[in-house]
């Protein structure tokens, strides 16, 4: 593939931007492709090429690059009443009922503009709700470009995992292992009374997809509920791609207190969104005392772009098709994988897939979970395949960088650049490109 369009874009944009991107995981080996636009399952970059993108924007685009009409027809019509208002709009009022008809612990729901102000949003209204402190989140999660969770090590020396936030606003952070019960329990006991809430993806899904082991959310719903903690569920990138319309609470039966957004309740426009029980949601202004506001919340053609999205997938076979491409995927990748690197994990569920280039073979890999790792106990994979995002990190992840990445995106699939983010199907996808995928993944492996 010729790239020297993207290369010569790249270097006047290194001239302007930090780094070259206006995103950090864009920053891709040697220099990224510059999308020109988009067509259904695939993106055509600045040279011409064409890709099979399984990115999705990082999993926003539900229908791919072509909307179906009637989400297009929304969207147009409201673009074309104006920008926006500084005022409420009816749109804003019905995509709110349509999701608190649909998710579980949705009674009440405060749009915002990003996943990020959803999770801030969400950790201060909690904080408010209790009048307390310190927030329990996972090693190896993320909740968006936050102080109060881009935290790292243990909950007895927590500190900041980047240049920039004070040691002091770690203090109130509390980091432990994702999938450990007993971790969780011994936080608790010690310092429960302070414990504002639990933040916690349902999977993590910016760590190479890591699934959540039996009864782990049962057990975190328990301490919440013993301690006067609220569980709040950042189903940011989970949220109506695992358990359609249900989210992924629904579909592991556990009903957090507060619950963010992102994604595709927007349709793919910039958005977020915090939603949870009315009389905790009451604690934002001008109901309560817990401010949060936003000149750009509830933006008209965000909203219509959600909620024909979403109406469009209660009234299709939306979800049936994208989760048949996903298994499809998972399907074949851990057969390939069997075969030429038995070593590497299969993740993922419905719509979502991802390989980890895990370390370690298991002794019979006979009887595993081909349609994606499920954590289970009596799968031959289960003490080798990834439990919290450390193990994770622990796989080869500069191999997927340097050179698998590489090697798939000159065969024209479009991954995510780095091991950790996780990758989508869409309504746009077909069955020939799941075998196109297949097939890169055979020679590239």
């Amino acid at each position: 593939m010729n790239h020297e369009r993207s290369r010569g874009l790249y270097d006047r944009a290194l001239s302007v931007m930090p780094g070259g991107v206006n995103s950090s995981v864009r920053a891709t080996m040697p220099h990224p492709f510059f999308v020109e636009r988009g067509d259904g399952g695939h993106v055509i970059d600045a040279d011409g090429n064409r890709y099979i993108d399984w990115v999705m924007g990082y999993g926003p685009l539900l229908y791919g690059h072509d909307l179906p009409e009637p989400v297009e027809a929304a969207i147009q019509s409201h673009v074309a009443a104006g920008p926006m208002y500084g005022a409420p709009t009816e749109v804003e009022v019905e995509h709110a009922e349509f999701v608190a008809r649909h998710v579980p612990s949705v009674e009440s729901i405060r749009f915002v503009n990003s996943g990020t102000e959803a999770t801030v949003s969400a950790v201060r209204l909690a904080r408010g709700h209790t009048g307390r402190d310190k927030v329990v989140v996972m090693q190896g999660g993320y909740h968006g470009a936050q102080e109060s969770t881009l935290v790292e090590g243990g909950p007895d020396d927590p500190h900041p995992s980047t240049a920039g936030i004070p040691e002091s606003f770690a203090e109130h952070t509390l980091p432990i292992p994702f999938n450990d019960p007993d971790a969780a329990t011994e936080v608790f006991a010690e310092h429960g009374d302070d414990i504002a809430a639990v933040l916690v993806e349902p999977i993590l899904a910016n760590m190479g997809i890591v699934a959540p082991i039996d009864g782990y959310h049962e057990t975190l719903r328990d301490l919440c509920d013993d301690y006067g903690s609220l569980l709040i569920f950042d189903e940011v990138i989970t949220g109506f791609r695992v358990g359609g319309l249900g989210c992924a609470q629904s579909k592991f039966g556990v009903t957090p207190d507060v619950t963010t957004f992102g994604k595709i309740i927007g349709g793919g426009f910039p958005v977020g969104a915090i939603g949870g029980q009315a009389e905790i949601l009451e604690g934002f202004t001008p109901a309560g005392d817990v401010f949060q506001s936003g000149t750009f919340s509830g933006h008209p053609v965000t909203m219509a772009a959600g909620k024909a999205t979403l109406e469009y997938a209660a009234e299709n076979d939306v979800y049936d098709h994208v989760n048949r491409l996903g298994r499809k995927l998972r399907e074949g990748i851990a057969e390939i994988c069997a075969e030429r690197a038995p070593e590497y994990t299969v993740v993922g569920t419905d719509s979502m897939f991802k390989t980890v280039f895990t370390r370690e073979a298991p002794d019979d890999p006979d009887d595993c979970c081909a349609g994606g790792c499920l954590q289970d106990p009596d799968c031959d994979r289960y003490d080798a395949c990834p439990k919290t995002g450390a193990d994770v990190a622990n796989a080869a992840t500069d191999r997927w960088e340097r050179v698998f990445w590489q090697e798939m995106k000159e065969r024209g699939v479009f991954l995510t650049a780095n091991q950790f983010e996780c990758q989508f199907t869409s309504y746009a996808h077909t069955e020939e490109d799941v075998e196109t995928t297949l097939e890169a993944y055979r020679e590239a492996i």
